[in-house]
């Protein structure tokens, strides 16, 4: 079965984390590590308003690999780089992993 790898937003809600939104990586593991570590934040806490989870998927079954809290600043920050990486995934034709990439 295919990998496929997906970065999951989530906010605290007042009956706990509810998702909005989810930027596909493809099934690059390698890429979805280097992006999912370049992320500003910390590790979760009880208080945290803000998640950002790496997920796998294999067939149909999510698994979560890693995950941070971060602020509103730290999302923008991170919002960009998702960006970025996908950008580069996607347009320049020799990627060797994340900011190695050359245009042909």
């Amino acid at each position: 079965m295919e990998l496929r790898f997906y970065i999951l937003l989530s906010i605290r809600t007042p009956v706990g984390f509810d998702s909005y939104g989810q930027c596909f990586l493809g099934n690059d593991r390698n890429f979805a590590d280097l992006l999912f570590d370049s992320f500003k934040g910390r590790e979760p806490s009880g208080s945290d308003l803000l998640h950002i989870d790496l997920m796998e998927t294999t067939g149909e079954i999510p698994v979560k690999i890693k995950s941070i809290s971060c602020t509103f600043e730290e999302l923008t920050c991170n919002i960009k780089l998702i960006v970025r990486g996908i950008f580069r995934q996607k347009n320049l034709t020799e990627f060797n992993g994340y900011g190695q990439a050359t245009m042909e």
